[in-house]
C-alpha cells in the first residue's frame, strides 16, 4: 500500500504530526481506493539550520 515520506522542521508536537498524518491518510484513501489504516508514513525531522531558501541558510533566531 502507499507510503508517504514527509520531511518537516524539528520541533513539532507529536499531536500535530499525528493529526497531520491522519488527515493525509483520510484525504488520500478515497483517491487511491484503499483504507486509511493501510497507508504508512515516514516522518523525517530536519534541523532549521539545515534548511536553505533561495540558496541562503536560515539560522535559528537566538
Amino acid at each position: 500500500m502507499p507510503t508517504y515520506h514527509i520531511e518537516m522542521m524539528e520541533g513539532r508536537a507529536i499531536e500535530q504530526t499525528t493529526k497531520r498524518g491522519a488527515e493525509v491518510n483520510r484525504a488520500s484513501a478515497p483517491i487511491l481506493g484503499c483504507s486509511p489504516d493501510s497507508m504508512d508514513m515516514v516522518v523525517t525531522g530536519a534541523e532549521r539550520e539545515s534548511r536553505a531558501t533561495d540558496g541562503a541558510l536560515r539560522p535559528q533566531p537566538s
